[in-house]
């Protein structure tokens, strides 16, 4: 089986990037993830929230408000998890071991995960290849690239899957800032869907590990049953409870993403930088000295997101602070000079 993203390596490894760049500046700046770097203000948690296991009406409480949030039909449509990590080869046994097929390139997990739930695996760049599959997985706007496949579209492959028993998996981890009219949560109740929302990307509490499923009732019955009683940490029931429903901070934090996520791409334009496409949570950048650009950027400190299979592509995340903006523009500077200067010599 082929990766599709890479092979095993992802963003977000303080550990790998010391022994990439062991010399680097210090603190590293991390902009190899897709994880808000505002996340949701901090609280302190109820005492029972660690020291009690958790109540089942909490449970209840951050489904409801889950389907309510992402659109789904209703709490029974919804399976909380500690992270959608968690979920992939789980939902990928849904359907008999077949042909399983990823719309890449995009994050490597599905594949591995589709894999190990014995389907044969394979990655498609063609949309209307995705027909043929048993298992069909799309990642919703793409990570890295910021792909979107429209409603309307997924709707008909959803339909196509659905009549042969097969099953559409839409991995909407970066939704939460994509165009939410896209979004499939609305339609699980048709069956044959399975849609996967991450938690921590978008709230930037990715450590709290939490993540739903969105599926038809009896398909989320029949995953809810496979997590048993306290899937879902007190802490982080608490957050999400919490979190979730505040929708006023929602709306402020997406206009703020956007805000600098703008920011970013005029700083790399400065830079003779191309910024491909992307979310509001990271850019997809693509330029034929990307893995120098990136090997510079780590001397300095600053972490992108490398991809081995593909050596023109990086992706970066958001700077969260001015002193990060301050380093990455810094480092953009130095590369663009040393660059310039070679230039000047080859041609002398």
């Amino acid at each position: 089986m082929k990766l599709l993203d890479g092979g095993v390596d992802h963003g977000g490894s303080l550990g790998r990037a010391k022994a990439l760049f062991p010399n680097a500046v210090l603190p590293y700046v991390d902009l190899s993830t897709g994880i808000n770097p505002h996340s949701y203000p901090l609280f302190d948690l109820p005492a029972t929230s660690l020291c009690r296991l958790p109540e089942a009406a909490r449970g209840r409480e951050l489904t409801e408000i889950a389907a309510n949030t992402y659109g789904a039909p209703s709490a029974g449509n919804v399976v909380a998890a500690p992270g959608t990590q968690i979920l992939l080869p789980r939902v990928a046994s849904l359907v008999r071991p077949g042909k399983a097929l990823v719309l890449g390139p995009t994050y490597a997990e599905h594949a591995r995960a589709a894999a190990t739930a014995g389907h044969e695996v394979a990655g498609v760049r063609d949309f209307a290849a995705m027909a043929d599959a048993d298992l069909a997985i799309i990642v919703n706007p793409n990570n890295p690239d910021g792909r979107i496949v429209e409603r309307d579209r997924l709707l008909v492959l959803a339909a196509a899957l659905r009549a042969k028993g097969g099953l559409l998996v839409v991995d909407e981890a970066f939704m939460d800032v994509g165009p939410r009219e896209h979004s499939l949560a609305g339609d699980v109740a048709q069956g044959g869907i399975v849609v996967l929302r991450s938690f921590g990307k978008f709230f930037g509490l990715a450590g709290l590990r939490l993540g739903f499923a969105l599926a038809d009732a009896p398909t989320a019955e029949r995953l809810g049953m496979q997590f048993g009683p306290w899937a879902v940490a007190g802490p982080a029931l608490e957050y999400g409870i919490r979190a979730l429903a505040d929708l006023d901070w929602q709306d402020a934090m997406r206009a703020s993403l956007a805000d600098a996520a703008a920011r970013l791409d005029a700083l790399f334009g400065r830079f003779g930088v191309p910024v491909a496409g992307g979310t509001t949570l990271f850019r997809y950048l693509s330029l034929p000295d990307a893995g120098a650009l990136f090997s510079a950027l780590g001397e300095s400190g600053i972490l992108l997101r490398h991809f081995s299979d593909r050596p023109h592509v990086l992706r970066a995340g958001l700077p969260g602070s001015e002193e990060e903006w301050r380093r990455l523009e810094s480092a953009l500077a130095d590369w663009t000079s040393r660059r310039e200067d070679r230039s000047k010599g080859s041609k002398q």
